[in-house]
């Protein structure tokens, strides 16, 4: 019997230091996150980080609470619930980190007599940080627990036409009656060498302005490209004008060199060249979380209007909405009957 699993990033369970402690270190301790030798990855992130970020993380947290919980999980909920109404097969849902575990999420297929999971990382792009470490940890847990069932993983899906459809119809919506004069594609941030560890071919990925729009099969796995080319696609879906639109990279640790342009860097460069009206989309992102709604659509508003900005707007993901529903259970449908599914 075929079923689906959907997996997220995952949350804390409350907005507290005592839960996101615990969090943060199975997060943190990835060795796909933090991509360093276990003992200076056990220095670094319990000798050092844990020891005061658990209470800084647990206060932005709280920002974006909701009533029914940490609001990436609520809106993944509701995804599902919405999922199970456009198709005939078990859906479950299950997170990276956390409380709701991939574990946790196969044992409910496999009580429904599930042994053949079609594996939905909710991430379009593909990052070692993201979208390996959840098939990875999904096929460990497959390999330990549930050895006979059968798992096909849903490409990453940053160009397919469909979806950059629904993506831009969503960002085109979010822009009616915003005056703008410049949209900003702000991707989460990832380090450089991340990029060129994902690369297959070990030489063609230079970050260097040119690899990224050079045909290579290391496309198929770097992230930076997929960014990219996500941006083309919908800046063409919507013509948008070429001087309005760019991208750039959020979220990144100090003492490293992570993707460039920096987000926060944009938000105080904006502004001083008169570009004053800012909207913002967060792509990496189907559902709205932490980094989208307390990194960028508070303090990134926080930033641009200190730096000369007089309006700002956070466009939402595309979170639970219809379209992208009806999407997955497209998606989900062409699995069934095909057994594969390719976005290439």
């Amino acid at each position: 019997m075929k079923g689906v699993l959907l997996v997220n990033l995952g949350s804390p369970d409350s907005p507290t230091a005592k839960d996101v402690k615990p969090y943060l270190d199975e997060f943190l301790m990835d060795e796909r996150v933090i991509d360093v030798p276990k003992w200076l990855r056990n220095i670094l992130v319990r000798g050092i980080i844990l020891q005061t970020r658990p209470k800084k993380s647990a206060e932005a947290y709280s920002k974006i609470w909701w009533e029914e919980g940490s609001p990436l999980i609520v809106i993944s909920e509701r995804f599902t619930e919405k999922l199970r109404e456009q198709t005939q097969l078990p859906v479950a849902l299950g997170m990276r980190y956390g409380s709701m575990t991939i574990k946790n999420a196969l044992q409910e297929l496999e009580t429904k007599g599930v042994d053949e999971v079609f594996l939905v990382p909710l991430y379009p792009h593909y990052a070692m940080s993201s979208y390996e470490t959840v098939v990875v940890k999904t096929m460990e847990v497959k390999d330990e627990f549930f050895t006979e069932m059968k798992i096909t993983t849903l490409p990453a899906f940053y160009k397919n036409p469909d979806y950059i459809k629904v993506l831009s119809e969503s960002i085109k919506k979010g822009l009616k009656d915003f005056e703008y004069d410049h949209l900003l594609f702000s991707y989460h941030g990832i380090p450089e060498r991340h990029i060129r560890k994902s690369d297959p071919t070990k030489f063609h990925c230079k970050i260097d302005g040119s690899c990224c729009h050079t045909n290579s099969v290391a496309h198929h796995t770097c992230y930076r490209h997929q960014c990219y080319k996500m941006t083309e696609l919908v800046k063409s879906y919507l013509n948008l004008p070429e001087e309005k639109v760019s991208l750039s990279f959020q979220s990144r640790l100090p003492n490293d060199p992570w993707l460039k342009p920096y987000t926060d860097f944009e938000f105080e460069r904006f502004p001083k060249e008169g570009k004053k009206k800012l909207a913002v989309v967060t792509p990496a992102f189907v559902a709205d979380c932490l980094e989208t709604l307390e990194e960028i659509a508070m303090e990134g508003q926080h930033q641009f209007m200190e730096a000369g900005g007089e309006t700002y707007k956070h466009i939402p993901c595309l979170n639970d909405s219809d379209a992208w529903v009806s999407l997955m259970a497209q998606w989900i449908e062409e699995w069934e009957k095909e057994g594969v599914l390719s976005h290439d």
